[in-house]
């Protein structure tokens, strides 16, 4: 249904942090039938860019670069030191992106995932404003190294910022760059968005990455996501970027119980990516 689709899974459905020695997924990944590798890049100083490069190029794989932004790395904290600790971490995720031959770095980068509060007008208008100032400060790094960046609306438990398809746009709008653009995941949008399809259209050709998996967390097909929907919006679009599997083990417990993934969301993590990517394969070609 949607051509020229590329699959991908992340490799947080088998470990964390990604590090060097986490290479040795990548002919397990490709022989799934893979197209590329969802590299969440936690900490720089754990990866030797050279040595993942040759083994992306070994594994016929393509990478595409994930930020993690926690507390340390909020632009929108009242410490200026923490925003230009973001930035030096985003702008080491850029040279990695320019390593691995990849067009955009992805994510939440406009708050720390976690910040869920009651807050009142005036001081959400502050905080929308600086996230505005600081992404767009992003935005100009971004196009120093040639590359996009995609934000990824995030459900409302891990954000109070932006949630949807219409919130993602409208801070777009206000950054006013030609480098920001969109990250829109399944999971998320199950929760926030009234239609699927609708959300897609309303980033239209802002839309660079599409991450999947259940409403649940769990394999994509075994849930309540209106995959029809997802198609017929992708379709509609005209996408062809990646479709990527971004879920979590609960085996490393520090990121299980960032995600509260309390259980087993498949007979083990194997079985959730070829399950996985069979089920995409089915539905969006």
């Amino acid at each position: 249904m949607v051509n020229n689709i590329k699959y991908g899974v992340s490799t947080w459905l088998w470990e964390s942090p990604f590090s060097t020695q986490s290479i040795a997924l990548f002919p397990k990944i490709k022989g799934m039938g893979y197209d590329l590798v969802e590299i969440p890049v936690e900490d720089p100083e754990l990866i030797n860019g050279e040595v993942i490069k040759k083994a992306l190029k070994d594994n016929g794989l393509q990478a595409v670069v994930c930020g993690a932004f926690g507390p340390a790395k909020d632009l929108t904290h009242k410490d200026t030191a923490v925003h230009q600790n973001c930035f030096d971490y985003i702008e080491k995720c850029f040279e990695l992106c320019n390593l691995w031959e990849v067009d955009f770095l992805a994510g939440p980068m406009y708050a720390a995932v976690g910040k869920a509060r009651m807050l009142p007008k005036e001081e959400r208008k502050k905080e929308w404003d600086l996230a505005v100032s600081n992404i767009s400060k992003v935005c100009s790094m971004a196009q120093s190294h040639g590359l996009s960046i995609a934000l990824e609306p995030l459900n409302r438990f891990e954000s109070d910022m932006i949630n949807t398809a219409e919130d993602v746009m409208r801070f777009i709008r206000d950054v006013n760059h030609h480098c920001a653009k969109v990250l829109l995941d399944g999971f998320h949008m199950t929760i926030e968005e009234g239609s699927i399809a609708k959300a897609i259209e309303t980033v239209g050709d802002k839309l660079l990455h599409v991450q999947v998996s259940e409403n649940h967390r769990g394999i994509p097909g075994t849930g309540l996501t209106p995959w029809a929907d997802f198609a017929e919006g992708l379709k509609a679009i005209d996408y062809k970027g990646a479709i990527v599997i971004e879920s979590f083990t609960p085996e490393i417990k520090e990121l299980a119980g960032a995600v509260c993934i309390w259980k087993n969301l498949a007979k083990s993590q194997d079985e959730f990516a070829s399950q996985g990517i069979d089920f995409m394969k089915r539905t969006f070609n």
